[in-house]
């Protein structure tokens, strides 16, 4: 039977992609078939999805799980094989092969109902976050990847027409600072291969009775760059653990400091670069209309700051 395009993912891909993202939806169930014929694979279960992207479990002709990733190539989703090949399966899912035309991937089969979402203490699940990125971020990126240095200059660029749609004075003033600490840092973008967006939902165990594991990141944004650039996602998510804890500029300051030891980071730089990514999603929401910073990405930058 052909592969069904859930309804939601076409709609998310009319939204962030317009007619070209219609388009692509439309080519799916053909672009799944002649995979699936190519790589031997069987359908191995209901199909999954996230914001541009499907995903299908499949078994290969072997039996061995696996799953058949189909997502349009962008920036950002372009050296996701290449990053892939050169964690090799250390510290990130295994890549099994690659259909450069389209982008598709095939990927070793993780447990998807168990990400660090559901690992009960924070700093817990902190932990393998920083062991991850400890051990991803000490590969240098291979040539053609994307460059930190590039995204920054584009950011700086951007972010004075941007950031002049904030209403409140405060919020205009603190991210006034945080362009101001991405000057200071710009000039050492760095050269490590960086996941981009390792947060707790793209951490997965294998499945149960592999060698694999314990915990796997999935799903890379890769590019080159200094790995003080990879902390928000970790420090901004699971926000009501945060929240929780009374003081949350406190708890920001000790997730921060437990990455910044993991990764034996100058606390300043990554900060900076922190900073920096704050600034990046401001000038995304403003301009998408946004008038406010996220709350959590403010309280962020303010215990930075401020510590």
């Amino acid at each position: 039977m052909p592969v069904a395009v859930p309804p939601a993912l076409a709609a998310s891909l009319e939204e962030f992609r317009g007619p070209e993202g219609r388009a692509w939806a439309a080519r799916l169930p053909a672009l799944a078939g002649e995979l699936l014929d190519r790589w031997e694979l069987r359908p191995d279960g209901p199909v999954a999805h996230g914001v541009v992207g499907l995903v299908l479990p499949v078994l290969r002709v072997d039996g061995t799980p696996a799953v058949l990733k189909l997502q349009p190539v962008d920036e950002e989703t372009a050296g996701e094989p290449l990053a892939l090949r050169t964690w090799g399966g250390r510290g990130a899912v295994r890549l099994l092969d690659h259909e450069p035309a389209s982008g598709s991937l095939l990927l070793e089969r993780l447990d998807a109902t168990r990400s660090l979402h559901a690992v009960p203490d924070d700093l817990a699940a902190l932990r393998v976050i920083a062991e991850l990125l400890r051990h991803l971020t000490r590969h240098q990126a291979p040539t053609g990847m994307r460059t930190l240095a590039a995204v920054a200059a584009r950011l700086s660029s951007r972010a004075p027409a941007a950031l002049a749609a904030f209403v409140d004075p405060e919020e205009r003033g603190l991210l006034d600072d945080c362009a101001a600490a991405l000057r200071e840092v710009r000039a050492e973008a760095g050269d490590r291969l960086l996941h981009w967006d390792l947060h707790y939902g793209n951490v997965l165990a294998p499945l149960p009775g592999s060698d694999r594991g314990p915990w796997l990141a999935i799903d890379p944004k890769p590019l080159a760059g200094h790995p003080g650039f990879e902390l928000l996602p970790a420090l901004r998510n699971r926000w009501e653990d945060v929240v929780a804890a009374g003081v949350p500029a406190r708890a920001v300051r000790r997730r921060f400091d437990l990455l910044t030891e993991a990764l034996e980071l100058d606390r300043e730089v990554a900060a900076a670069w922190t900073l920096a990514r704050v600034l990046q999603n401001a000038v995304w929401a403003a301009e998408e209309g946004g008038t406010e910073l996220d709350p959590a990405q403010r309280a962020v930058a303010e215990a930075l700051l401020g510590g």
